[in-house]
């Protein structure tokens, strides 16, 4: 089913239906040719105002270019036949009236009970629209309702909607009603603890396939304070997204950001005082739930449970953070959202030794691994084959942390030494040689790139927090075509969907046995989440576009809608506080200043891998890439 809910489909005064914000394109994509429409009256006992809807109604879907085969109000003359009616209908029109008299009349032909199943298009006019939610709220319209306390203004819906709308906004925004301002001095007051959307004819209100968007000028009218959320020609998604730890990174307020100015609820999980958030972060939340510890499940699990009391299904929880992944797919099992990663595909992106099984599906080469449980001597066996030095990583873990060079056999067996308690959680993999690169992308629910770029780390990571060097990398201006293709090819292999990832390659540096030819990509490993520290920033830079705004594009509209720009390379030079450089910061901005998009500090938290002082820069040309570093890295 889809639902259309509007106040009106008709301009004030027109004989048909409009085509502002695309509603007459949105009603005709959801009939076949010649449908049968079914009107169901809101005065189902007033034969006179019932023929006269039904003659106009007639009148605007012809002038609309619609060519019914026929079309029938249901009233009282033949409410027994409801059931036979709907059966046959591909388009039910619940007309506009008087709400309560309307709601009484759907409760007695039980079409609630009907429409289920009902694979055709309902559209709401007016009290129709009303009629749908769940809840309906049922303000006051007819002298003498708004002084009555006996009047019921909460009523039994259809349930097709948890949406409660005020139409005719423009008619009836200053409408006195005994004596008493309609908004001011009577919804305003109703609306604590709850949200009613009001728009003029002219807007609507989209549900199908489980997505509800708002066209058009709206208001949304919530704890007694009215506040616009869509203008003309805009689309407001309501979607309710719980985002784990929207503080930290810290730039991934921005993600919140995006997600709101996309008309998204975003419901924030975090363990830091709400006043402590930054201020993009506090605007663009829509509820915040503190809990004491992010890593006890129980109180997580509490809180995504409280907003989903309060508003509703969940579409979407993410971090966007790996340390988070597996409670990220445990929330979404638990609570049944669909939009993501869960708990029975987690292992294959958390694990390296899973990853490989994955790789070879995509028939793409990535170095020859064991895992180290196996026991010295099978890995001692495996380092004959692959010769030294061999890398010892943790299967599941993020980042250098915990990452060994080891360069002969004895260091080998005093690694083993060194770890007789835990060495089962580690892989062994021979030692891969080329530069170090990523293909960073955004992807679909369909599985298709909306975005892709490509990083180049000249310095392993491991080196740099091993041995407490500057970080320095880049983003390229375009992804190589080889790149992009054994990206795409692991994505699929990998099952990603409705993502941002952060795939690390190694391009080799010569040709290898059993791996590729020098130039080739080689799978090192998959990150179901985007690269850390300022990269995103990097990738906006380099490409005059916006991430953030990407990836909540994809999470609200399944499609890009934000361009990109000039083409830069956008450089990454970082200084450790323990040294002394050559340069000082004014110097490096007296050379730079010009070039330099972004100067920032960088969270303790992510200073071992990436530096404490960050300078970014964007060039037009490679060559100009290595001489930033050099000046900005320059140690006295």
């Amino acid at each position: 089913m889809t639902l259309i809910l509007t106040g009106s489909p008709t301009r004030y005064g027109e004989d048909h239906f409009t085509t502002d914000n695309g509603f007459l394109d949105a009603v005709k994509a959801e009939l076949p040719l010649r449908p049968r429409v079914l009107m169901i009256s809101a005065a189902p006992d007033d034969k006179a105002f019932t023929d006269s809807v039904l003659a106009g109604m007639t009148l605007c879907v012809r002038n609309s270019g619609i060519e019914p085969s026929d079309i029938t109000m249901l009233d009282r003359r033949n409410c027994k036949k409801a059931a036979q009616l709907i059966r046959r209908a591909h388009w039910i029109v619940l007309c506009g009236g008087h709400v309560p008299t309307q709601n009484r009349f759907l409760h007695e032909i039980r079409l609630k009970e009907l429409l289920s199943g009902f694979r055709g298009l309902v559209m709401g006019c007016s009290a129709g629209s009303m009629n749908c939610a769940d809840f309906v709220y049922s303000h006051p319209e007819l002298n003498g309702e708004a002084s009555d306390p006996a009047y019921g203004r909460w009523l039994r819906g259809l349930g097709l909607t948890r949406l409660q709308i005020i139409p005719h906004y423009h008619q009836v925004r200053n409408y006195i009603i005994d004596g008493r301002r309609l908004f001011e001095d009577v919804i305003f007051p109703d609306s604590r603890h709850h949200s009613f959307y009001t728009f003029p004819d002219g807007g609507y209100i989209i549900c199908k396939n489980g997505r509800e968007t708002l066209h058009g000028t709206a208001w949304e009218i919530s704890d007694g304070r009215m506040k616009q959320i869509c203008s003309e020609n805009q689309v407001y998604t309501f979607m309710n997204v719980v985002f784990v730890s929207p503080h930290f990174p810290q730039t991934y307020s921005h993600f919140c950001a995006a997600l709101k100015r996309n008309g998204v609820n975003v419901l924030g999980i975090a363990d830091t005082p709400f006043g402590e958030l930054n201020d993009e972060l506090r605007w663009a939340l829509a509820d915040y739930y503190q809990v004491r510890n992010l890593e006890d499940y129980d109180e997580v699990y509490r809180a995504v449970a409280w907003f989903a009391h309060r508003y509703g299904r969940i579409d979407w929880i993410e971090s966007n953070n790996e340390y988070w992944l597996e409670q990220d797919a445990r929330l979404r099992t638990d609570f049944n959202v669909n939009s993501g990663i869960k708990t029975d595909h987690i292992e294959a992106i958390k694990e390296k030794s899973e990853m490989k099984k994955y790789y070879a599906l995509g028939k793409v080469p990535t170095a020859r691994q064991i895992k180290a449980a196996e026991g010295l001597e099978a890995v001692r066996a495996f380092c004959r084959k692959t010769g030294f030095p061999i890398i010892a990583k943790p299967d599941n873990g993020v980042g250098a942390s915990g990452t060994f060079k080891l360069d002969s056999e004895q260091e080998l067996e005093d690694w083993f030494a060194s770890h007789p308690s835990n060495y089962g959680a580690f892989v062994v993999e021979e030692f891969v040689t080329g530069l170090l690169t990523s293909y960073d992308a955004i992807y679909d629910s369909k599985g298709e790139p909306l975005f892709e770029s490509m990083g180049v780390y000249p310095t392993p990571i491991m080196d740099i927090v091993h041995d407490n060097l500057d970080s320095c990398y880049w983003v390229e201006k375009e992804v190589p075509a080889a790149l992009s293709k054994v990206g795409r090819r692991t994505v699929k292999a990998f099952g990603i969907k409705s993502r941002f990832v952060h795939l690390e390659f190694f391009k080799l540096d010569r040709d290898r046995e059993g791996l590729g030819k020098k130039g080739d990509f080689v799978g090192l490993e998959v990150n179901m989440r985007p690269a850390g520290g300022y990269t995103p920033d990097l990738m906006n830079f380099a490409h005059s576009t916006d991430v953030f705004q990407i990836w909540a594009d994809m999470v609200a509209f399944d499609e890009r809608r934000k361009g990109a720009g000039e083409q830069y390379f956008c450089a990454y030079a970082s200084r450790r506080d323990c040294y002394r450089y050559a340069r000082s910061h004014e110097e490096v901005f007296a050379r730079y200043g010009n070039a330099i998009c972004m100067c920032q500090r960088m969270p303790d938290a992510l200073s071992d891998a990436l530096g404490n002082q960050v300078y970014i820069a964007r060039f037009a040309t490679r060559k100009e890439i290595q001489p930033f570093f050099d000046f900005v890295c320059e140690k006295d």
